[in-house]
């Protein structure tokens, strides 16, 4: 499984803080900042879900997520620009709905949205590393993240609550009405909504893949480790240095003397 060292931890925090700095101006700046600064410590450490098969259920896997996706939404934009689709939003404003769609993971003011499973059983059957705090009042992580920004003073604009709203797509019940319509008044009147979706399902799926690939290799090289250990103590050969202590246990599980 994935993990994160500490220094890409804190180097993917200060690409962040980064992001806000060439991003954003004068009052609008100063209060993310400041709201960045409060949800630090727990922020940077926080995963970006809670089983192991989906996307960067890891320490410091929310922060990397948000940097994909951003990523993501302006390499996208772009490609819907270059096509002839009409972008009636800046940059500004997609950066900002992508960093902040998914806000509401990082908890209320007080308390962490996901905490350590604690069950054996769930961890080793159902993949869960982290489970939902019980103790956060409910709140799908659309409105947590408007409550949040509405907290700290940080207004939307239009674009940007839209964008933001909308990016889990038909994943959120509540996004049926904007993405399916038959009045042709009330569909959307900008791109923005279905960039942020496509980037967020780019992001989440590459992140799978990146899991799914570190995953096989893992366990590749285990087989081949056994495979080596097997076929060395078969032939009565003296134990490698290298072999770990772990396949030294199971080597004498399997093929030590039964007393």
């Amino acid at each position: 499984m994935k993990q994160l060292s500490e220094k890409q931890i804190l180097d993917n925090w200060n690409k962040l803080i980064q992001l806000i700095e060439d991003t954003f101006s004068g009052e609008r700046k100063e209060k993310l900042l400041e709201m960045y600064k409060y949800f630090e410590d727990r922020m940077s450490v926080a995963p970006a879900s809670g089983k192991a098969a989906y996307h960067n259920a890891m320490v410091g896997g929310y922060v990397e997520h948000v940097l994909h996706v951003t990523d993501c939404a302006i390499q996208i934009k772009k490609l819907w620009e270059s096509n002839g689709a009409m972008i009636n939003f800046t940059d500004e404003e997609l950066i900002f709905a992508a960093m902040h769609h998914d806000l509401g993971k990082v908890g209320d003011l007080n308390q962490d949205y996901y905490i350590p499973q604690d069950s054996e059983w769930h961890r080793k059957n159902r993949g869960e590393i982290f489970k939902h705090n019980p103790s956060l009042q409910y709140m799908t992580v659309t409105d947590r993240a408007i409550f949040l920004l509405n907290h700290f003073g940080i207004q939307m604009s239009q674009w940007e609550y839209i964008g933001l709203k909308l990016t889990d797509g038909l994943y959120e019940e509540g996004n049926k009405s904007y993405y399916i319509s038959y009045n042709p008044d009330w569909s959307l009147k900008s791109n923005i909504a279905y960039i942020l979706h496509q980037a967020d399902m780019m992001a989440t799926h590459i992140e799978y893949d990146e899991w799914q690939k570190l995953d096989e290799e893992s366990n590749t090289q285990l087989q081949t480790n056994f495979k080596k250990a097997v076929d060395t103590r078969k032939k009565g050969e003296v134990q490698s240095p290298k072999l770990s202590e772990k396949s030294q246990d199971l080597f004498d599980e399997l093929f030590g003397d039964k007393k």
